[in-house]
């Protein structure tokens, strides 16, 4: 690797920049000149990786040829358990539908990403407002959906039921930052964006929620009472809804 990629990877704990250096080195090695560019978005981006993060990447590719593609298989699913590396495959002509198809997604990866190989391909692009707000009415509801078949099959499993919220966190956060840019109020973490939005919110029985999702994402013990926190949140989610729909 080069020095470049060494030195943004130095946020990173030691164990996730020495799987993730291997593995950009293998799709250098693999893909050759097909591989454009190589972009470390969300949490790990920003150096904010928690024990529930994925590590998420994007290999912008020229082209997509199987039998290069076939000889990352073994390192991708190595990757996979040894830092939860996720890596989506991504082809340059691409690039603008997948902003319109998965707004909500990256309206994200254009706030939170970093270049580790080749240029920025997402310099100077932008997710059309109407189309966002599209796509975050339909992220909401869908969230809602999932927390409420949550709440049924794992409600008497509170172990099972932390993980769900830990990996719906993210989501949520992620929406909040959306639904806030909308409404005029800028772009903030997502942390600290899901904290505005309950603020805003004006619901006293809502203002230990973010320190909670924090707690779980964490790691840091049990929840008291997961059930009552899923309800909290498909309530919240609600609200959000409701802000979103007024935002058309």
């Amino acid at each position: 690797m080069s020095e470049g990629i060494e030195l943004q990877l130095k946020d990173l704990p030691s164990e996730v920049a020495r799987v993730l250096n291997n593995f950009l080195s293998a799709a250098k090695n693999s893909f050759r000149e097909d591989l454009a560019s190589a972009v470390l978005f969300g949490s790990a981006a920003e150096g904010q990786l928690r024990p529930t993060s994925d590590v998420n990447l994007i290999l912008v590719l020229k082209r997509f040829d199987g039998a290069s593609a076939a000889q990352l298989r073994d390192i991708t699913a190595l990757s996979a358990v040894a830092i939860r590396l996720r890596v989506m495959f991504l082809l340059e002509d691409e690039i603008p539908p997948a902003l319109e198809a998965f707004a909500q997604k990256f309206a994200d990866i254009l706030r939170r990403h970093q270049v580790l190989l080749g240029p920025d391909p997402f310099a100077g692009l932008s997710v059309p407002k109407p189309v966002l707000i599209f796509r975050l009415q339909q992220v909401l509801l869908n969230l809602t959906l999932r927390l409420r078949d949550a709440y049924i099959e794992h409600g008497a499993r509170p172990r099972q039921l932390l993980g769900f919220i830990a990996e719906a966190t993210g989501p949520i956060r992620t929406s909040a930052v959306s639904l806030r840019e909308l409404e005029g109020h800028g772009s903030h973490p997502p942390k600290l964006a899901f904290a505005a939005f309950i603020e805003s919110a004006g619901e006293p029985a809502w203002k230990a929620v973010p320190e909670r999702l924090s707690a779980i994402r964490e790691q840091r013990g049990e929840d008291p009472d997961p059930s009552a926190l899923l309800l909290d949140l498909i309530a919240i989610i609600s609200q959000m809804r409701i802000r979103a729909f007024h935002l058309t």
